[in-house]
């Protein structure tokens, strides 16, 4: 039955209706749409008889103020590491300058280091045009491919010092050259211990590549992060900057250009930097840990 009303005016009832529908598949409606757009939900409103008309406005103010918008999604990887829980809890110390129960000593350091792979030197096909009064930049959309390098960087996380270098590809030996890199100088060398937290990929993975390590550099720990958790390694934040500050726009005449820049960054950035503000502790993670357990 059509619902006419007063402008402005319409029952608790019917409202309940229309959130109920914008809680629904389009798919069940028979409509060819993954989602609802609020132009899509009025049109599907008044056809179905509810209303004989509704604004978008009153619409969205509706479903903007509930608690639970289904209508809204984003991506997100759930936690499928067994040992989640454990692991989380190790990184988190270390950032708290703990490990099993004991504080760190002034003579041990933590490294959280990745790899950020194929960044390309991106020749554009025509010259960037500088900004002018109410213009901004322009980068040419076409470019020309000169090669692409792998990043791999280690961050003390404590210190806020960058250690990174640019190899042709990623593998075993490019990663024990960044290692090399920092435990050979001061004051890592003399440490009493240097922990290294690093993700699953298969340049420093599972228990093989901890004896690697370790027979290498006695005092090195490698600490792995859970499966799917880059969120938890620091070095992704500055990962984040480069790619603010110097990868975009990319416009590099070839590859030593892009090399220069990203190793003369680290420097500019250390000029600076302090150490990144980690809020997420264990207490955090019991919360989390308690909300995926929950039934939804």
């Amino acid at each position: 039955m059509l619902v006419r009303v007063a402008p402005g005016l319409f029952p608790p009832d019917l409202v309940v209706q229309i959130k109920a529908l914008a809680c629904e598949l389009p798919a069940k409606h028979g409509l060819p749409l993954s989602r609802w757009s609020t132009d899509d939900l009025v049109r599907q409103i008044c056809q179905s008889g509810l209303v004989a008309s509704i604004s978008g406005s009153t619409l969205w103010r509706w479903l903007h103020e509930d608690a639970i918008r289904p209508w809204y999604h984003r991506s997100w990887i759930f936690p499928r590491d067994p040992d989640f829980a454990v692991k989380v809890g190790r990184v988190l110390d270390l950032y708290a300058r703990q490990w099993q129960g004991r504080a760190l000593k002034d003579d041990e350091f933590v490294i959280s280091a990745d790899e950020k792979t194929s960044i390309q030197a991106r020749r554009r096909k025509h010259a960037t045009q500088t900004c002018r009064p109410r213009t901004p930049m322009h980068v040419e959309h076409e470019y020309f491919r000169c090669g692409a390098w792998t990043y791999i960087a280690g961050l003390d996380v404590h210190h806020a010092r960058i250690f990174g270098r640019c190899e042709s590809k990623n593998g075993i030996a490019p990663f024990d050259r960044l290692v090399e890199q920092v435990m050979t100088r001061p004051p890592y060398n003399d440490a009493r211990r240097v922990f290294w937290i690093v993700d699953n990929c298969s340049v420093h993975r599972g228990p093989k590549a901890v004896d690697r390590l370790r027979n290498l550099y006695p005092r090195l720990t490698l600490v792995h992060a859970p499966i799917h958790a880059s969120w938890l390694n620091q070095i992704e934040i500055y990962f984040s900057i480069v790619q603010r500050k110097v990868l975009t726009p990319n416009d590099f005449t070839d590859l030593n250009a892009l090399a220069e820049r990203l190793l003369d960054f680290q420097y500019y950035w250390e000029t600076t930097a302090r150490p990144f503000e980690w809020k997420f502790t264990r207490r955090d993670l019991a919360q989390l840990l308690e909300k995926l357990a929950s039934p939804r």
